[in-house]
């Protein structure tokens, strides 16, 4: 039985390249969930099933932001890069280009 998370013969990874792959394939799938239901969000007219969507959207992204802790914990230079980029005020760019340079040096 194959798995797509997988670029590379499994047997060869380490485990925790293996544990990494299965984290970016769950942060994945919760991304792709989370843009399923603003869709449906967006279009739903009841109003009982839309508030039952937005709060199952909302464990959605509570779910991808566990999994992106759990791999910047592994990954120190993307801890940086986020850090100086997310919640920063000004431009998203700049501070992209910035966090680049920081992960650089």
């Amino acid at each position: 039985m194959g798995f797509d998370q997988y670029h590379e013969p499994p047997e060869e990874l380490s485990a925790d390249t293996r544990t990494f792959a299965r984290m970016i394939t769950s942060l994945t799938e919760e991304a792709e969930a989370i843009g399923w239901y603003e869709q449906r969000i967006s279009l739903e007219k009841d109003k009982e099933a839309k508030k039952i969507m937005t709060q199952t959207q909302q464990e959605e992204f509570i779910h991808f932001a566990m999994d992106l802790e759990f791999l910047l914990r592994r990954k120190p230079k993307w801890k940086t890069i986020m850090q100086n980029v997310l919640f920063k005020p000004g431009d998203i760019v700049e501070n992209g280009e910035k966090a680049e340079k920081a992960v650089e040096d």
